[in-house]
């Protein structure tokens, strides 16, 4: 299989790529999309915070919407920023790819100009590598159950959505529970007007917790809740993208290049802002990897990494700590650390702020893991 030269070749067709090829495709730009199961459902919970949303996605991708979380450590802060979860199904149906010639082939090889595929090449002037992480080094790992709104209500309290419970299994469960010092929350989300996702997290781990790990805390801390599950869910990803994704040809998006917060494990609010991003570079004939990441943007993406290595180097009692501080933090703050993928002296305000309220133990802890990179 071998055929013209098509202006762009994306490949991988999760939300990033499709995305991508979305903002592309209304540009007048040709574009070939390979991945080997391009019309696959999307399984995973997609949640970001709403103004990291585009304006140009239409409301039906999103199944809910709350305007504001709670972090518990186990003291309650209200964060006052909207939260949104994606429905999946609108979200593939809003990102459409009418017109884009699609290779539903494996990609064995990726090249700055050329795809090679199961069956033949695909040749383009641009090529985008949108697979995802390759999931290597630290992983985020969850295990949940989705119940009725009416079930939730004890979780919830009188919050929209709990972002974080970190909440020691023992008092949430009335006995110790230790099968690891790698620590864990409880997330607590509408999905839609009907259902909530009750879902233990660990937040990055090297090794993580197993699945069977976080489905044995999840019972301990919900009990007789999870027997009323309507459906159950399993989270498995790696935390870490390409290395400097500004200088790799051909250039990784979404996930894989660096739109992921190693931090945090978000990635699709980014990745679809950032769709737009390209495609206008793109178009224009700029090279998209100079739009995508300015020098502001390359700064803070080595700083998230830092955040990365400095959160794995917590003990549970100081990752709690960590998050009490986190939450106490102005809203802008929280913001610019979490969302700001250009905003240096954001990132790094937030940044000090946290390290300077920190104990003496955790502001060692959190320098050692900057400085060495472990």
């Amino acid at each position: 299989m071998t055929a013209g030269i098509t202006d762009v070749a994306v490949v991988g067709a999760g939300p990033a790529g499709r995305a991508l090829a979305h903002r592309l495709l209304l540009r007048g730009m040709t574009v070939t999309i390979v991945d080997p199961r391009p019309g696959a459902t999307w399984r995973p919970t997609y949640a970001c915070w709403t103004d990291e949303l585009p304006p140009w996605l239409p409301a039906g991708a999103v199944s809910a919407h709350v305007s504001s979380v709670e972090i518990r450590t186990p003291d309650a802060t209200r964060i006052a920023r909207g939260y949104s979860v994606l429905d999946n199904a609108g979200l593939q149906r809003a990102l459409t790819v009418d017109g884009a010639r699609i290779v539903p082939e494996r990609a064995t090889r990726v090249a700055p100009d050329h795809v090679i595929t199961d069956s033949g090449i695909v040749r383009a002037s641009t090529v985008v590598d949108a697979r995802g992480t390759s999931g290597q080094g630290p992983r985020q790992t969850a295990f949940g159950v989705v119940v009725t709104r009416e079930r939730a209500r004890p979780v919830l309290g009188a919050a929209e959505a709990v972002l974080m419970d970190w909440a020691p299994l023992e008092e949430a469960a009335g006995a110790t529970f230790g099968d690891s010092g790698v620590p864990s929350f409880l997330y607590a989300i509408p999905l839609d007007d009907e259902r909530v996702l009750l879902e233990e997290t660990c937040l990055a781990g090297d090794p993580p917790l197993s699945i069977t790990a976080l489905r044995a805390r999840l019972q301990a801390r919900l009990g007789r809740l999870t027997d009323d599950a309507l459906d159950t869910e399993s989270v498995s990803f790696s935390l870490e993208g390409v290395d400097s994704p500004w200088r790799r040809t051909p250039l990784p998006f979404g996930a894989r290049g660096g739109l992921l917060h190693p931090a945090t494990g978000y990635s699709v609010g980014m990745s679809l802002a950032a769709a737009t991003v390209v495609a206008d570079a793109v178009a224009a004939g700029r090279d998209p990897a100079d739009d995508l990441w300015p020098t502001g943007g390359r700064a803070v993406h080595r700083l998230r990494t830092a955040g990365l290595h400095a959160l794995l180097a917590l003990d549970a009692d100081q990752t709690r700590e960590f998050f009490a501080a986190f939450a106490r933090l102005p809203v802008a703050r929280q913001r610019a650390y979490l969302s700001g993928r250009t905003d240096l002296s954001g990132s790094v305000a937030a940044m000090l702020t946290l390290f300077g309220r920190a104990d003496h133990r955790t502001r060692r802890a959190l320098a050692r893991a900057v400085l060495t990179g472990r």
